[in-house]
């Protein structure tokens, strides 16, 4: 599976928008997901000049859906690193 291939897979055609950063079917994570694509030929421009992007994800259940790239939620590894706040 090559996630950044420039050619949206067929699978994607029937993706749903996903309104929270899951399966909107099943409620399981994207990190379940059986097919990631992502769509890094169009990004889009959020107000503060960020890009963000289609994700699309083929669930375990069957289903296919997408969301921004903004809207995933922060990963627990980002601060592991990080000192706590005082």
């Amino acid at each position: 599976m090559d996630a950044f291939t420039p050619f949206p897979p067929p699978w994607t055609k029937s993706a749903t928008h996903a309104l929270e950063f899951c399966c909107p079917t099943c409620h399981a994570s994207s990190m379940e997901a059986q097919r990631v694509w992502i769509n890094r030929q169009s990004p889009v421009l959020t107000e503060d000049y960020r890009k963000k992007w289609q994700e699309f994800y083929q669930c375990q259940c069957g289903k296919v859906w997408w969301a921004w790239s903004s809207d995933r939620p922060p990963s627990e590894l980002t601060n592991r690193d990080r000192p706590p706040d005082l």
